[in-house]
């Protein structure tokens, strides 16, 4: 499996996502400048990582969803490899269209950094079938601008759909109807604010971020 991880500056998550990528893959991944215009041929994960691409400024992930590398991970959404956005990849994701809604500051205003109680809503997703339904994961959650809004209309299309993949067990930055993560319609593309990529390892703390990645090999 080829994959790859997307690197702006002020990413601080891509060697967390490359470690991940590499420990299910038995291959390390490709590092990708946010510059390029190019990415690697063959790929079959892009990984879009979390951090503060340029600052934050503006507003998150605004400006990194002009970048130059950007058009290709367009294209190769459309061809249906698979995209995988985390935290400030998510926001990115949004900024870009891939993905309804946006992600604005958390409802109290404060960074949050702790483990989070997430249940799994739809496994039948290339990104989630290694989890049971009926059992809750915890993976760490670290944002500013992670409070998840849309419509109604909108809203009750990804519920309806099951493109509401994770969603926060109890009220973690107002995200609405506490939605952690959802999908796009052709289901190739997941945006998620926690970060399974650190929950990997027992010795971080848990592997109940393990099966997204495993789920990809499937």
């Amino acid at each position: 499996m080829e994959t790859a991880v997307i690197v702006f500056p002020g990413s601080n998550c891509d060697r967390d996502m490359a470690v991940a990528l590499e420990t299910v893959t038995g291959k390390q991944p490709h590092l990708v400048w946010h510059g390029d215009s190019e990415l690697p041929s063959g790929l079959d994960v892009i990984a879009i990582p979390g951090g503060f691409s340029y600052g934050d400024y503006l507003r998150s992930g605004a400006m990194a969803s002009r970048s130059n590398i950007i058009k290709p991970v367009m294209d190769a959404a459309q061809r249906g490899v698979r995209i995988l956005g985390i935290c400030n990849g998510f926001q990115i994701l949004t900024e870009m269209g891939l993905l309804p809604g946006a992600l604005m500051r958390n409802s109290n205003i404060h960074f949050v950094c702790k483990d989070a109680e997430l249940d799994v809503i739809n496994t039948d997703t290339i990104f989630t079938s290694g989890y049971s339904k009926d059992t809750p994961i915890v993976t760490p959650v670290a944002h500013h601008d992670g409070n998840f809004f849309a419509d109604n209309d909108t809203l009750d299309r990804l519920e309806n759909e099951g493109r509401v993949v994770f969603r926060y067990r109890n009220d973690i930055n107002g995200s609405s109807r506490n939605i952690a993560g959802i999908i796009n319609e052709a289901g190739n593309v997941l945006g998620m604010m926690p970060h399974p990529e650190r929950a990997i390892d027992e010795k971080h703390g848990g592997t109940d971020g393990l099966p997204l990645f495993e789920s990809l090999l499937r």
